[in-house]
């Protein structure tokens, strides 16, 4: 699962062809082994948790690279490396 991002320490990824498990395009955000699901369309957190202030990070994220990560996501479940997208402390 490629790191597509990374910001105040969150990592984000994307599993290639994960289709399955939660049905619809999501990333994966870790903070200091905290993991949490986003929904890319609207954001909606799909599984697990992160601390308070990192969640709002990713949520913002989202928002901000909507396009991008839907883009990616085709690539992914395509089984194609997706793009690295900026960060928000970039």
């Amino acid at each position: 699962m490629p790191v597509i991002s990374m910001f105040y320490g969150i990592l984000i990824r994307m599993f290639f062809k994960d289709t399955e498990k939660h049905h619809t395009p999501h990333i994966h955000a870790d903070y200091q082994g905290e993991v949490a699901v986003y929904s890319i369309l609207d954001g909606t957190l799909l599984a697990g948790a992160l601390p308070q202030n990192k969640h709002k990070l990713v949520v913002a994220w989202l928002e901000i690279h909507h396009d991008e990560l839907l883009a990616d996501w085709m690539l992914a479940a395509n089984g194609k490396t997706p793009f690295q997208i900026r960060g928000l402390d970039q």
